[in-house]
């Protein structure tokens, strides 16, 4: 498999393990909508080599948002050509979020069971107050979270990380065509620099490779230098990168 085919199939796996509440398909893209929770989850995203016309598709997805009292937000991987992008940037789009999309073959993870480690089928109420209550969601935010990860249709497994008789780290992973993505890596921030990440990383990876996994990836913030820090101990590079544009605020 050449690098272009491998970098679509995990952006394939990468929206298929952070679902949308409602999606449209239009012109060779999907845009989701999901109450406005993490902009992936809330953008229109290219299900292929750029070939759209770049101001019809741009006023067909302002519609489409504006219905559902939404910014229409594109994301644009590096994957496409810049014609999209640069027409978003003439019309006044904001340029946000930077992030990379990491692949590694899961020989390169130490994959093994983590006795303190507890992976679930299926996430239980304790395990998504405790993910709303690390990632500070608000009571919205939190609503809105366990619908997008009740919607996954693929095979995952819930990590949670206990030391000491409390909870220090908590993921889950996703799998879909041979590769796991990782999501919602989240550690307490009173409880940094253990290795939780690590071992929660670690046993999700074996979990994968017990389901035939080969490979892994994921995506994380560009500026977000520790996490990519401790993806690079793993074994992890960058396959591809992108970034948004957000249909500017209109004045009063």
């Amino acid at each position: 498999m050449n690098d272009a085919a491998l970098a679509w199939q995990v952006e394939e796996v990468c929206l298929n393990a952070w679902p949308a509440l409602r999606q449209v398909l239009f012109d060779g893209w999907v845009l989701r909508f999901s109450g406005g929770l993490t902009r992936r989850a809330n953008s229109a995203n290219p299900l292929g080599i750029e070939h759209a016309d770049p101001a019809a598709l741009i006023a067909n997805c302002e519609t489409l948002y504006r219905d559902q009292r939404q910014p229409a937000i594109f994301r644009l991987p590096s994957l496409i050509g810049l014609g999209i992008d640069e027409c978003l940037a003439a019309c006044g789009y904001n340029d946000e979020g930077h992030s990379l999309v990491l692949y590694t073959g899961c020989g390169a993870i130490p994959a093994e069971r983590d006795p303190a480690v507890r992976l679930l089928s299926r996430p239980t109420a304790e395990w998504f107050a405790t993910m709303a209550a690390l990632q500070r969601h608000t009571k919205k935010q939190a609503q809105l979270y366990r619908r997008i990860v009740r919607a996954l249709a693929i095979p995952a497994a819930f990590a949670v990380l206990v030391d000491d008789g409390a909870v220090g780290a908590l993921a889950f992973g996703a799998i879909h065509r041979d590769l796991i993505c990782y999501e919602s890596v989240v550690t307490d921030p009173q409880q940094l620099r253990r290795g939780y990440a690590r071992r929660i990383i670690a046993s999700l990876a074996a979990w994968a490779v017990e389901r035939g996994a080969t490979g892994a990836c994921l995506e994380v913030e560009a500026a977000n230098t520790p996490a990519l820090a401790l993806y690079d101990r793993l074994g992890f590079s960058e396959l591809y990168r992108y970034h948004y544009r957000r249909q500017p605020i209109p004045p009063p």
